[in-house]
């Protein structure tokens, strides 16, 4: 049974990987690359819940520690919401139970219909 987990954990990162190394919109200076390379750590717990590991709440830090701009916070969220929708057995909720239990805030919600151009 802990095979397939890792198994599973391994495919969702690859994919997520994969789907969100989309160029950048204009005027940001974070990248979908840098927000997959930081959030990867949090994927386990988005789909399996139990425990949030440090390395996520090192990669959500330094993530909130990367915002300059309105546009970096609109890019990032699209990088999660678009990857978040490609992570099969994905729970939004406990996506967005993750900066609180890291002790930080997001300033957006990852939801489905999320809006991201509106954030910020």
């Amino acid at each position: 049974m802990a095979k397939f987990a890792v198994g599973k954990i391994a495919m969702v990162a690859v994919i997520a990987c994969l789907l969100v190394g989309s160029a950048p919109q204009v005027g940001a200076t974070i990248t979908c690359t840098q927000v997959t390379n930081l959030l990867t750590p949090c994927i386990s717990y988005g789909v399996f819940g139990g425990t949030v590991s440090k390395e996520c709440c090192t990669g959500i830090y330094k993530l909130n520690a990367a915002y300059k701009t309105k546009e970096d916070i609109r890019q990032a969220c699209s990088c999660v919401k678009d990857g978040a929708a490609m992570i099969p057995g994905i729970n939004y909720d406990r996506i967005n139970e993750i900066p609180g239990k890291c002790g930080t805030k997001c300033p957006y919600k990852v939801y489905p219909d999320t809006d991201c151009s509106r954030v910020a």
